[in-house]
């Protein structure tokens, strides 16, 4: 069941509000019902994992001393600085 809700919000807030509904394809209803859905879960609501996922677990193993960091650092040097 919708129900309508008045809020009251800076109208600059509201025109970047619109602005962005426009350009995702929804409306602002809906990004405040989303954004409200999403703060709002029950935190100790367990989320499903699906069949596909589950299936995927365990695929990859990588070495204990592995750096995320500094491998993730290395890729964008070698992305941006060595074209």
């Amino acid at each position: 069941m919708e129900t309508k809700l008045t809020l009251v919000l800076d109208q600059k807030i509201i025109a970047r509000a619109k602005s962005y509904a426009s350009h995702k394809k929804t409306s602002v209803s809906k990004l405040v019902e989303a954004y409200l859905e999403k703060i709002t879960v029950d935190e100790n609501e367990t989320t499903e994992i699906s069949p596909l996922v589950k299936s995927l677990s365990g695929v990859l193993t990588l070495p204990a001393e592995l750096d995320h960091k500094k491998e993730y650092g290395d890729h964008l040097a070698d992305k941006y600085l060595h074209d």
